[in-house]
């Protein structure tokens, strides 16, 4: 590796499993280990000194792409939040999108991760260190039969909720400018959910819930505190990011947040304009770090999920993101924390095997 592909980055969100899976080629992965359309492939990682993360698990909703980047291009928009998607069909996509990682591992590209030796490990052999994440659990019944299922193949974090509604709680909608205080909290099962994670050390992601889910969370959760793709609202008065009360809370329980590419939040006007600079993501980290402390911030991504700076394009331009902290000010020691060792400090912290 170069200089600026180093230190490794270990990412906290990406979709490559839903590109994967809605892909013309489905179910063979592959095109991964080839040059393909996105922002994840094994070319660009390998050039970008991308070192693994996240691999999100996520049931699309019908989403009118184009329609849905003019409405956020608008000075203020408020996307409707889409509807539930019922247990059973949620299962069979969540299943595909399972075997699609494990296809992955089996290629030799990656290997699924339980524990934070076994990133170490994995990063050191020149591999992929993936975490199997759940993003919206409308594939959970509420006996959680099927997230043991999940768990034995993998799963060791999950998000309770996408942007929409389903038995565990409400998401928060695209909604510029608007805090996150929008809607109902967990439901009961949502709540059992959540103290059904902490005992399995399964990660809890807040990224997607809305405040009053996030402080549900607080309430009932006794590890650690997780956002693995959000912002500051301080800086972008977006629904989606946190506020400095919610990072403050964060902090408390010595959690993290990982800085989330989107375009829409990281511009202070909440606008999906790719020609955001390395200036906007430098001014979010700034932020959660002066809130968070320096051990409780890192970068996560959502590649192959959202539209990310030109100045980073794909994996393959993470140089100039490292190379953007270096000439802000950010020391060796700190770029190796935000790249990846916060994420295995707090991984050793949730995780329980």
């Amino acid at each position: 590796m170069t200089a600026l592909t180093t230190p490794p980055i270990f990412d906290g969100h990406n979709d490559i499993l839903t590109v994967l899976y809605q892909s013309s080629a489905y179910p063979d992965v592959a095109a991964f280990g080839r040059s393909m359309p996105g922002h994840l492939d094994l070319i660009k990682v390998r050039t970008g000194g991308f070192a693994g993360g996240f691999f999100a698990i996520w049931v699309p909703s019908p989403i009118d792409a184009m329609a849905k980047q003019a409405m956020m291009n608008q000075p203020s928009y408020d996307l409707p939040l889409p509807p539930a998607i019922d247990t059973g069909p949620a299962l069979g996509v969540a299943l595909a999108q399972a075997a699609l990682l494990h296809r992955l591992e089996a290629e030799g590209w990656l290997h699924i991760c339980t524990s934070t030796l076994g990133i170490e490990t994995t990063i050191d052999a020149g591999m992929l260190a993936a975490i199997m994440h759940m993003e919206g659990a409308e594939a959970i019944d509420r006996d959680f039969v099927n997230l043991d299922m999940f768990r034995r193949a993998g799963l060791r974090s999950l998000g309770p909720v996408w942007s929409r509604p389903n038995r565990f709680g409400y998401g928060v909608p695209f909604k510029f400018p608007s805090s996150g205080d929008i809607g109902p909290g967990l439901t009961e099962d949502g709540i059992r959910l959540v103290e059904y994670c902490d005992r399995h050390g399964i990660l809890i992601d807040l990224s997607h819930l809305n405040e009053a889910g996030f402080w549900d969370v607080a309430k009932h959760s006794q590890r650690p505190l997780v956002a693995t793709h959000s912002n500051a609202y301080a800086i972008s008065p977006h629904a989606r990011n946190l506020t400095d009360r919610q990072l403050a809370a964060i902090a408390e329980s010595d959690g993290m947040v990982g800085l989330n590419f989107a375009v829409a939040f990281l511009n202070e006007d909440g606008q999906m304009r790719a020609d955001t600079s390395f200036e906007a993501m430098l001014r979010h980290l700034d932020h959660l770090i002066t809130c968070l402390d320096e051990d409780r911030v890192g970068l996560g991504s959502d590649f192959d999920g959202t539209t990310v700076p030109d100045a980073i394009g794909t994996a393959a331009g993470l140089p100039g993101l490292r190379a953007a902290m270096r000439d802000h000010g950010y020391g060796t020691a700190l770029i190796e924390k935000l790249c990846y060792r916060n994420w295995l400090r707090v991984l050793d912290k949730i995780w329980i095997d």
